[in-house]
């Protein structure tokens, strides 16, 4: 298993800056065998959005606003190394996708995310914000549920 977390730069940041934190998760992700259950999460600056147009294999239609420059960005990211954006695949109403709320309570987005590869997909249960945990932050915490099944080989458990 691989957990990779991640603290991305926001969206108004220069595009270098930007190229230079995709650039090194990319070869992260890619030192992470094909074989292994990898989970990628964090705050990613990224708005993904809810038309998955493109990103069909990669997430759901069911994204909070409209995709930002970061949100392309991550999903090309995904989409390269077969990763699957979880909290966009499950409908859920307002309050349980955004992951952001601004101090006045005027704005709320869904820029944190959790991923895990494609071929793991279907154990993915839910994944949904969970709004009264006391996490100290103006993020709040995203809970992924996955149901992970034994690997048989012969008759041995591994």
């Amino acid at each position: 298993m691989n957990a990779i977390q991640c603290y991305a730069p926001t969206n108004e940041r220069d595009e270098d800056s930007k190229d230079q934190f995709y650039s090194r998760l990319q070869t992260i992700v890619e030192s992470c065998p094909g074989r292994d259950f990898t989970i990628m999460m964090g705050h990613f600056n990224a708005k993904i959005g809810n038309d998955n147009t493109g990103w069909e294999e990669v997430m759901g239609c069911h994204g909070l606003g409209d995709i930002n420059d970061n949100g392309k960005r991550f999903a090309d990211l995904c989409a390269s190394h077969n990763l699957v954006i979880g909290g966009s695949i499950f409908p859920h109403k307002r309050i349980h996708q955004a992951t952001w709320v601004s101090p006045d309570q005027t704005t709320e987005n869904q820029i944190d995310h959790l991923c895990i590869n494609k071929k793991f997909r279907r154990s993915l249960q839910d994944v949904r914000v969970k709004r009264r945990a006391d996490v100290a932050s103006d993020h709040r915490l995203v809970v992924e549920m996955l149901k992970l099944r034994k690997n048989w080989t012969g008759d041995q458990i591994h």
